[in-house]
């Protein structure tokens, strides 16, 4: 990673003594997106909020650039920030909502109309310049809350969780709008996000948190393929942890086998999409019988209930699969385990 340009020193923030984050440390290079990814309630919007100024640390330092920006308030550190509710102003026309931060900073009337017209340019809505929030769609209103925040210049733009109000399809759209806004642009953001397809389709690194902490940080291929802790194997995707011993390279677990397991490991981690009922696909992973199962469109999910546990198999919706009820044999396809 290059020089980072937004540095987290071990943030801390308490609410009347809960304390909601804590050994915050991270550090974020020019031009790079890192989403915080976790459960409600993980600190991941309490971070945010510390590095936008809305929030007071307990302890600990935030850096923006060479700058000690701990105690600057919010106005004085020029963030932009687009909220989850997009909180634009219904009195105000879009242009106008999109010009308020340049107003606040007392940029002449001629220069903040020119400024906004170019950041709607630059969301294409150019065209919606005199409606009123209510005359928008959800997505719409999405863009006018990005144009506001990127029209003020930002160093920094903070994204806490925008996505979450729109429908799936338009989620999808908008997440690869808004990477493909952030790299032409090279600006350094923060992407709060509980939503893992989101984190891992958008950001350079992902943040995996929770309980107030840092579980790991890696690139979305990193975390999603190799996590480290178990917790983060958990949470991201469709895996099922099985607890055991490694024997001579051969992990045994709860009457799961599987090889070429490390020396120490004491977890497997088996990822749904990689698993198989043919014999043709892998090595047998352990015996089941079939306990329930979805047709999902593209994919045909099934649950198998094993002396490990149960055990999700997520197959092709054209590939054969044992009726409920019945026995079965899980098998492994290349990358289906991993070792923590």
């Amino acid at each position: 990673m290059s020089k980072p340009f937004l540095v987290l020193d071990n943030l801390m923030a308490t609410y009347n003594g809960t304390v909601a984050a804590k050994d915050i440390t991270l550090e974020i290079a020019q031009g790079e997106l890192v989403a915080l990814l976790g459960p409600s309630g993980c600190g991941k919007s309490t971070t945010l909020r510390m590095i936008a100024g809305f929030v007071p640390p307990t302890s600990g330092r935030v850096f923006i650039g060479d700058v000690d920006a701990t105690s600057l308030p919010a106005h004085r550190r020029n963030i932009g920030m687009v909220f989850q509710s997009y909180a634009l102003f219904p009195h105000l026309n879009v242009l106008e909502n999109v010009a308020f931060g340049l107003r606040m900073r007392s940029v002449s009337r001629p220069l903040r109309q020119e400024k906004a017209a170019a950041a709607l340019a630059l969301v294409g809505l150019e065209k919606l310049a005199d409606r009123y929030p209510s005359q928008l769609s959800g997505g719409q209103q999405q863009r006018v809350a990005l144009a506001r925040a990127l029209v003020i210049e930002p160093s920094v733009l903070l994204l806490d969780e925008p996505l979450s109000n729109l429908d799936a399809h338009l989620r999808a759209e908008m997440r690869l709008e808004i990477r493909a806004l952030q790299q032409r642009l090279s600006i350094t953001t923060v992407f709060v996000t509980h939503d893992q397809s989101e984190a891992l389709a958008m950001a350079d690194r992902v943040v995996v948190m929770n309980a107030g902490s840092i579980v790991e940080v890696g690139t979305p291929r990193e975390v999603c393929d190799a996590p480290r802790h178990e917790f983060t194997a958990a949470f991201l995707g469709e895996r099922a942890v099985v607890s055991g011993q490694v024997m001579d390279g051969v992990f045994h677990g709860q009457g799961l086998t599987c090889s070429g397991a490390p020396d120490g490991a004491t977890k497997a981690v088996l990822r749904a999409s990689r698993l198989r009922f043919e014999e043709s696909a892998g090595p047998a992973l352990t015996d089941g019988r079939v306990s329930a199962s979805a047709f999902l469109g593209d994919a045909i999910e099934t649950d198998v209930d094993t002396p490990a546990g149960r055990i999700r198999v997520i197959i092709p919706s054209d590939t054969p699969v044992p009726p409920v009820g019945s026995q079965c044999r899980i098998h492994a396809l290349p990358g289906s385990v991993t070792f923590i």
